[in-house]
């Protein structure tokens, strides 16, 4: 199995950037899809985007398409979500997940703590 640890999150203000990441370790990260999940307070966590294991892939929610990008690097076992353009209701602690041999879209067997990211208005 894998585990999981986010790393990156912080406060940032309307329309700046933010890049969270996620470092896998205990078994052979390229073969396995890889997710970013965000719980806002109050609500259920949702899908916000993944990648899958041979990284041919990529998805994303309708809410973060034109501004979010998911990406892997196998050599350092990370998966990194880069956000731009953050609004306010992109805030939320930030989770990441990995399924084995997965395509990216889910569902995840496996998961991280979580990293918060407040866009502070």
């Amino acid at each position: 199995q894998v585990q999981l640890v986010e790393s990156g999150g912080g406060l940032v203000q309307i329309g700046d950037s933010l890049r969270v990441l996620c470092t896998a370790s205990g078994d052979t990260f390229r073969l396995y899809a890889m997710g970013w999940y965000r719980q806002a307070p109050g609500k259920e966590r949702m899908f916000v985007a993944g990648i899958s294991w041979n990284g041919d892939r990529a998805h994303y929610t309708q809410s973060v398409k034109d501004r979010f990008a998911v990406s892997r690097d196998n050599a350092k076992n990370t998966v990194y979500l880069q956000m731009n353009d953050m609004r306010p209701e992109d805030t939320g602690v930030y989770y990441c997940a990995a399924e084995r041999l997965g395509t990216g879209a889910g569902p995840f067997d496996y998961w991280g703590q979580g990293t918060q990211v407040t866009v502070s208005s």
